[in-house]
């Protein structure tokens, strides 16, 4: 039988003076930043409105979700305009509509003309007068207009496009522009029979209008896949990733260069994110000593460079849309939004090597690729390797050109979704690419 005695537990240690609890603010500090967060898990927090008023300060237009700080009001996929129209001067009003509307204009510097086209139109009624109980109009008129994802064009249907604007100057040249607005109009009939509508005399209907963009958020539907690593015999090739061969043709009977290059097989990215590639060079051991001169460097001290990867975004414009003898009409330009830099990833004795690296892409694109009537604009990563004498070189030169697509945001890294947010749509990789742009004209 056993005897319970009692047993004296250790106690807590006293509490240092110098250890504090952690302290817990809403905002983060200069030294902190945000993981991840949920607007709607604080509903104390203050709707932020943007605001516009008539000049003649009769109404005011306040939409909902939009930073105050902006200069237009930004919505994206399947979004919905939503608000309030203000009205501060009520007598005589006998109704109040709003609309929103998307419009694209095309106009060719030559002899092409102009075409306007519209993408959608949704309007509605907010209030008409009862012409028995006489009930003046509402002070607050709240409204909620959806945006379509889509749009008709030719018997087609396609995404509906960001708002985006292009021209080219010279002849030919054109100007192109998508564009969204919503506007709200008062109607207030003339006091004054016959009179002409003047706002002196108190009559006429008023009208407020803004434009707004329309940048739809996407996503690729796959990561990014790992890394390729070379063998003893060049580069491993893996599924995940497409290889893109070529030659470089010799002069003067020598050995051509196989290159091989490679991109991940979606070929879809996040246009905030470089793009990876590799790229491999096998030949002769003479050949590929002649060529190195001429291939990638590593370095971007030096500023001429005979071997370019190179993002390039095509602008195509067709006011006519026709055939003449053959030929299209449209006409386009060519800018370049990315840069690739190289670096060496190895080598199989004097017969390879295999280059690496990324396409760092410029901070001021904002959109992908798209199409609308006779506007559109395509993506594409373009090889290319330019001797500085053609005459001279002992080899030819190269132009590979890929065509990929641009995503808004980068596939999340849960696999799912954005925390606290609703993740935006996925472009697909079975996606049609479409032709590969005619990249020899336009302005660079």
């Amino acid at each position: 039988m056993s005897t319970a005695t009692n047993v004296i537990l250790p106690g807590y240690p006293a509490p240092s003076s110098h250890i504090h609890s952690p302290t817990y603010t809403a905002a983060p500090q200069a030294h902190e930043y945000r993981l991840a967060y949920n607007a709607r898990l604080n509903p104390n927090r203050s709707p932020l409105e943007f605001v516009k008023q008539a000049k003649n300060g009769g109404v005011s237009l306040r939409l909902s979700g939009q930073d105050d700080q902006v200069t237009l009001p930004v919505y994206g996929y399947g979004g919905c305009v939503e608000g309030t129209l203000e009205v501060h001067k009520r007598d005589g009003i006998t109704s109040v509509e709003i609309q929103i509307e998307g419009t694209l204009m095309m106009e060719e510097m030559a002899e092409g003309g102009t075409t306007n086209c519209k993408l959608f139109l949704n309007k509605t009624i907010l209030w008409v007068k009862d012409r028995i109980y006489e009930a003046p109009c509402p002070r607050s008129l709240p409204f909620s207009l959806p945006l379509p994802t889509s749009f008709s064009d030719g018997g087609k249907t396609y995404p509906l496009p960001p708002s985006h604007e292009s021209h080219l100057s010279g002849l030919p040249g054109f100007r192109a522009k998508i564009n969204y607005s919503i506007s709200a109009i008062v109607v207030k009939p003339n006091l004054i029979p016959h009179a002409v509508k003047s706002s002196l005399l108190g009559g006429g209907d008023w009208a407020i209008s803004t434009p707004f963009e329309y940048l739809p958020r996407t996503r690729p539907s796959s990561p990014l896949p790992p890394p390729l690593v070379p063998g003893q015999w060049g580069i491993i090739e893996t599924s995940q990733w497409k290889v893109f061969p070529t030659l470089i043709h010799a002069n003067q009977g020598g050995n051509d260069i196989m290159v091989k290059f490679y991109l991940p097989a979606s070929r879809i990215f996040c246009m905030h994110e470089p793009i990876p590639f590799h790229i491999m060079f096998s030949s002769s051991a003479m050949s590929l000593a002649t060529f190195m001169p001429y291939g990638p460097v590593v370095t971007k001290s030096l500023k001429t460079r005979h071997t370019k990867i190179q993002l390039l975004r095509q602008t195509t414009v067709d006011v006519r849309n026709e055939l003449i003898l053959g030929t299209r009409t449209d006409i386009w330009r060519v800018d370049c939004i990315g840069e690739g830099a190289f670096r060496h990833a190895g080598n199989g004795g004097a017969h390879w090597i295999a280059f690496s690296g990324d396409i760092y892409i410029s901070p001021d694109i904002k959109a992908g690729g798209f199409k609308a009537g006779g506007f559109s604009t395509k993506d594409c990563v373009v090889l290319t390797m330019t001797p500085p004498d053609l005459s001279k070189s002992p080899f030819k030169e190269l132009r590979l050109t890929v065509p990929i697509r641009l995503a808004t945001d980068p596939y999340p890294r849960n696999g799912s979704g954005s925390a606290g947010h609703t993740s935006p749509p996925s472009i697909h990789s079975s996606d049609e690419f479409g032709a590969t742009p005619e990249l020899g004209g336009g302005s660079w």
